[in-house]
């Protein structure tokens, strides 16, 4: 949301202007509401600033609602269905995406959580602005991805240009997902989605407070070991909780992780962002296509279209003593220099950034056509937490406390997935269905490699708008970390340089380059800076380089761009695939369960996904390939898995039956021949009804469930899904041994 929404009416059946707020209901006109207090009264709005920084059109404010969003400031006090209790399963600090996503999903499986949040309420204005088709996967589960996915544009064109000329322009963000491509949302609207969400299941967001401590206990026995203390920066209050778990969505600057003194590795680039929300009016001929404008002598823009016609304009900037804005502010002030010629970030103005965007889009012209919606300096660091979680597995970290990246959103989508990983497993763990010691340290086995893998990915792209010379860091080898700087002082910093890269100063893990190499910085003595170097030779380019580095770039890394290749490595819940002639379906452990479409009855189709029941949480999805049901070896196959769904040994009734396993049996038939069947098939679905869902996999071959799993049409296959949507195992419909030796390898009985 950019701005306050305008009052409109709905008369005629559409959408239209109006003058009067149609919100705002006129009682006197009513006969006999005066004096009945039952009805239904507006509650009280009010306007918030959404840029600290403003242009000369004016200032820009957005609507809000503190009864609905506001949690504890509710300022008619807190709802009588709101009853925090001192001993929780889990207290979430931090109300951002990744903290008020790990609740939702918890509130879906009846963990008791409180979560706490400094801020007065939810964000205002700006960070993080799209989401990936992973992203609203994941979110679907939940039952909201449909809200999120509508709010704005969809993303899926890509326009490049380098000075002055097109490099590249062509579909992009293609996916085989529901969603396709990349949904525009600002990161406020999806805040506020949630509270309206956790609303629903008597849940507040407790504002204006902090964890002033805490402490793991160690005594056995101990229900609740995580003793902290959170205090109310408002009334000073503080008051004692007790948890089973404790989950840091605080923020790159992580209280929490500090004081785990969990080392946030990587790099402070040096590289600087000028961020601005805006209409536009410019003769760019692609403004409100997803792209980059990279100037070889300036450096690069970043765009994102946004809703209403809103663009947000990512400007590099140079703050440098011999850069471009130095250069500015001598030609308008000749005692610039003489005050030491030093940039303080804070005193950049949208003025300038406009500027060094002008320079980099010529010979095409930017301006500005409203009021700044946001409008921020971000220095840009890569960083990811040497751990995800404590020793004793009783405190995790997620989203920006676990890993930093400013560029194509992937912290706020990388949050998200961290959270649905997160979440059912601490479900499971806080209700006593799974052993804590194995299943929670998966969590940082398999988000901290994917977070490595977006430091790589976003910052070879960075570097390439940028124009930096900056070596991407190297974060994978977690040992290599501990030898090398085992307290994470960071004296030098992983980037895969033979003397560690670039040396920073002695602020530990959040220290910043000390000799600023790259485009935006000062080179070492003597020498000259990247963007000198590229004024002596300004129309120097490579095209063919160029198109080269983007063709492998996006080859290898398009998948992973939207949040689709994302494997998980050998684990408990994820143990190691043995490559053989003859497999129940192709479709690897760890990776993205495929969604194909599906038929659900004659008057319905749908996806895979669908059948996935909401609001569980925790339970896992077998779906069983069953092709036609008419083979020896298939229907064979089907019988022993259908009398060890009865058997009180198998692992169907030994942990947990319906409320922990969602089975969908998928057919090569169409609905009306589910009872036309031979008999011993007949015999098999009657056996299997009370426990399975049957569905129909009526496409063409070259499109359906069966080859987009590559299941085995004779003898059928079985898919263990989890609840987070990876697959865990896969084996074939007799093998209920395999499947239920997998299951108890983490779950208790």
């Amino acid at each position: 949301m950019a701005f306050a929404i305008p009052p409109s009416t709905w008369e005629n059946g559409f959408k239209e202007p109006t003058a009067a707020p149609p919100w705002e209901f006129d009682y006197t006109q009513e006969d006999g509401v005066d004096d009945d207090l039952e009805v239904y009264v507006i509650p009280p709005s009010k306007e918030i600033v959404t840029s600290d920084v403003h242009n000369d059109l004016g200032i820009n404010v957005i609507r809000t609602w503190p009864t609905i969003y506001d949690g504890t400031n509710n300022p008619h006090g807190v709802p009588s269905w709101w009853k925090p209790s001192e001993q929780v399963d889990v207290l979430i600090v931090g109300a951002g995406p990744s903290g008020l996503a790990v609740a939702a999903s918890l509130a879906r499986q009846g963990v008791s959580f409180r979560i706490i949040d400094k801020s007065d309420g939810p964000l205002s204005a700006g960070r993080a602005d799209g989401v990936q088709p992973r992203f609203l996967e994941t979110i679907a589960t939940l039952g909201l991805a449909s809200e999120i996915s509508e709010e704005g544009p969809l993303i899926e064109r890509t326009a490049i240009y380098k000075d002055g000329e097109k490099l590249l322009f062509n579909r992009s963000h293609q996916s085989d997902s529901r969603y396709r491509g990349l949904h525009i949302i600002t990161q406020g609207q999806i805040e506020r989605i949630y509270i309206r969400d956790l609303a629903r299941h008597k849940s507040i967001v407790e504002r204006g407070t902090v964890l002033s401590e805490y402490a793991v206990r160690t005594e056995p026995n101990d229900p609740y070991p995580v003793h902290a203390t959170l205090k109310n920066e408002l009334t000073a209050e503080t008051q004692s909780v007790q948890a089973k778990f404790l989950v840091g969505s605080d923020g790159a600057a992580s209280m929490i992780r500090k004081g785990l003194q969990i080392p946030f590795d990587g790099v402070s680039t040096g590289i600087y962002w000028g961020i601005m929300d805006c209409l536009y009016i410019t003769d760019y001929p692609h403004a409100w296509v997803f792209g980059s404008v990279i100037s070889s002598k300036h450096g690069g823009c970043v765009i994102i279209p946004r809703e209403d016609g809103y663009i947000r304009l990512y400007t590099q900037l140079d703050l440098s003593m011999t850069g471009p804005l130095a250069a500015s502010r001598q030609a308008k002030d000749p005692s610039f220099n003489e005050a030491g010629g030093k940039i303080d970030v804070h005193s950049i103005t949208p003025e300038e950034v406009l500027e060094q965007a002008n320079k980099i889009f010529s010979p095409y012209k930017v301006k500005f056509g409203a009021p700044l919606s946001w409008f921020a300096i971000w220095k840009i660091s890569e960083r990811v937490a040497r751990s995800y979680s404590s020793q004793d597995n009783r405190v995790h970290l997620v989203g920006d406390a676990a890993v930093h990246s400013v560029m194509g959103a992937f912290g706020l989508n990388a949050s998200i997935i961290d959270a649905a990983n997160l979440a059912w497993k601490l479900g499971l763990a806080a209700k006593g269905k799974a052993r804590t010691d194995a299943i929670l340290p998966t969590y940082n086995s398999e988000r901290r490699g994917h977070a490595v893998r977006i430091i790589e990915v976003s910052g070879t792209y960075l570097r390439f708008v940028c124009g930096s010379d900056l070596h991407v860091p190297n974060l994978r080898d977690v040992e290599e970390l501990n030898k090398r700087m085992p307290n994470g002082t960071n004296d030098s910093v992983t980037n895969g340089t033979e003397n560690g890269g670039h040396t920073v100063n002695g602020d530990g893990p959040n220290g910043h380059l000390a000799n600023g190499q790259g485009v935006n910085g000062d080179s070492s003595e003597g020498g000259k800076s990247a963007g000198e170097a590229a004024n002596d030779k300004p129309n120097e380019t490579n095209r063919e380089a160029d198109l080269g580095f983007l063709a492998n770039f996006f080859k290898s890394n398009g998948s992973f761009l939207l949040g689709m290749d994302c494997p998980y490595g050998n684990s408990v819940i994820r143990p190691e695939h043995i490559e053989s002639t003859t497999r129940p379906v192709s479709v690897k452990p760890g990776v993205r369960a495929p969604n194909p479409r599906i038929c659900f009855a004659a008057g319905e189709t749908g996806y895979l996904y669908d059948k996935f029941k909401l609001g569980r949480g925790t339970q896992f999805h077998i779906v069983v390939f069953g092709s036609s049901l008419r083979g020896r070896q298939i229907q064979n196959n089907l019988r022993s898995f259908a009398d060890m769904l009865r058997a009180p040994a198998g692992f169907y009734q030994r942990f947990g039956g319906a409320s922990m396993f969602n089975i969908i049996l998928v057919t090569k038939l169409m609905p009306f021949e589910l009872e036309t069947l031979p008999s011993k098939a007949a015999e098999i679905v009657d056996l299997l009804r009370d426990e399975v869902e049957v569905v129909y996999d009526d496409r063409a071959p070259d499109e359906d469930a069966h080859t987009t799993y590559a299941a085995n049409h004779a003898k059928g296959g079985v898919v263990v899904i989890r609840p987070d949507l990876w697959v865990g195992m896969t084996a074939f419909p007799d093998e209920t041994d395999k499947i239920g030796d997998y299951f108890a390898g983490f779950l208790l009985e």
